[in-house]
Order: C-alpha cells, then sequence, then structure tokens
C-alpha cells in the first residue's frame, strides 16, 4: 500500500511540473504582466545569482510577455526575449 501511495505521489509531481513548465512555454505575448513574477522565479530558480537573474527576466517579461520554458536555454520561444541584447552585444535576458 505504502509503494503504491509513494508511486501515485511521484505520478502527480511530474504530471504538476509538466503542466507547470507549458503553461509557461506560450510563445511571446502569451503571459500577462501578473503572471512574469512566477515564470521568473521558475526560469531562475537553479541559478546561484538569483536575484540579477530576476530582475532581468522580470524586466524582459514585462517588455514580451514571455519566459522560455525551463531552468536554462529554449530561448527561441521567445524571440523579443532572445533578440534582445545588451549594449556590448551580449544577452540581457537571462
Amino acid at each position: 500500500m505504502a509503494k503504491l501511495s509513494s508511486v501515485a505521489i511521484a505520478f502527480f509531481l511530474i504530471f504538476a511540473m509538466a503542466s507547470f513548465i507549458e503553461v509557461y512555454a506560450g510563445g511571446e505575448g502569451s503571459l500577462t504582466p501578473a503572471e512574469c513574477a512566477p515564470a521568473c522565479d521558475f526560469r531562475c530558480s537553479n541559478t546561484q545569482y538569483k536575484k540579477a537573474c530576476l530582475t532581468y527576466c522580470n524586466l524582459c517579461c514585462a517588455k514580451c510577455l514571455c519566459v522560455p520554458s525551463g531552468t536554462f536555454g529554449h530561448k527561441e520561444e521567445c524571440p523579443c526575449y532572445n533578440n534582445w541584447k545588451t549594449k556590448e552585444g551580449g544577452p540581457k535576458c537571462p
């Protein structure tokens, strides 16, 4: 019985995370400004530079209304997010 409960909980967590990622992978203009903070919290969850990541992610999300799925990469999902560069030519959005 305990093994069945563990499997059910694991399945639920995997399903919940997959659903969360799909919600924020909608492409440019798919988010409302209110949805930027939770999307950026997830995007920046694995970085050691969390404060800087959150600052720039929220700035980029406010402009583009999109945050790429996952915690790294996938920037092709949001061209505005991907193409916004610093004055030195590097990527502005994490």
